[in-house]
C-alpha cells in the first residue's frame, strides 16, 4: 500500500517509470479479471490497454482513495462489462459459446483433464448472472475484499457478499455430478 502511494505520487509528477511499474505490478492480476469477465477472448489485452491509456491521462490529478489494485480491477471490470454489452449488440454472441483460455502444463493427459475441467467451469460460470459473476471474479481473481467491491460498486457489503454466495451456489449446482471428487 505504501509502495502504491509512492508510485501514484511519482505518477502524478509525470514520471513514466511510475506508470510502467504500476502496469508491471498489476498486469497479471488485471488480465485474470478481464479473462474471467469477457465474452470475447480477443479483447482481454485490449481492455487492459484501454484502462491504462485512460489511467495515464489522469497524470497530475489522480487521487488514490483506497487500494490501487482495487481501483484498477474495478476499471477493468467496468470496461469488460461495456465490451460485453457492445459485443452482444453487434453479434449476439453468448458467453457460453466462447472457448475458455487454453491451459498448459504436465503431459497430454494432464492437459486434457485440465482443459475439460476449465471448460466445465467456464460453462458453469457462464450460467451465473453478470452482476454476481463480477463480484465473484473481483473477489477471487482480483483479490478484492467485499468492502472494497461494495464501495466501488456503491452497494452494501451485505449485497456484495450475497451476490458472491449466490454465484458460488449457482456454480455448485451447475457442477453437481459433473466433477469427480
Amino acid at each position: 500500500m505504501i509502495e502504491d502511494r509512492i508510485l501514484v505520487w511519482r505518477f502524478n509528477r509525470g514520471e513514466p517509470a511510475a506508470l510502467c511499474r504500476i502496469y508491471e505490478k498489476y498486469r497479471d492480476a488485471l488480465l485474470k479479471v478481464a479473462a474471467a469477465l469477457l465474452c470475447d477472448r480477443s479483447s482481454i489485452e485490449d481492455v487492459l490497454h484501454d484502462v491504462f491509456v485512460d489511467f495515464a491521462q489522469t497524470t497530475g490529478r489522480f487521487r488514490l482513495r483506497g487500494s490501487l489494485k482495487a481501483y484498477l480491477s474495478i476499471c477493468v471490470a467496468n470496461r469488460a462489462r461495456d465490451r460485453n454489452r457492445a459485443q452482444r449488440r453487434r453479434s449476439d454472441v453468448r458467453i457460453d459459446e466462447v472457448d475458455a483460455l487454453p491451459t498448459y502444463g504436465g503431459g497430454p493427459e494432464h492437459t486434457a483433464m485440465r482443459r475439460e475441467l476449465a471448460d466445465k467451469l467456464a460453462a458453469a460460470l457462464a450460467e451465473v448472472p453478470e452482476e454476481q459473476r463480477e463480484i465473484l471474479v473481483l473477489h477471487l481473481q482480483g483479490n478484492l475484499a467485499f468492502r472494497e467491491i461494495a464501495a466501488f460498486r456503491e452497494i452494501s457489503i451485505n449485497t456484495a457478499m450475497s451476490r458472491y454466495r449466490y454465484a458460488l451456489e449457482k456454480i455448485r449446482s451447475a457442477l453437481d455430478g459433473e466433477l469427480e471428487p
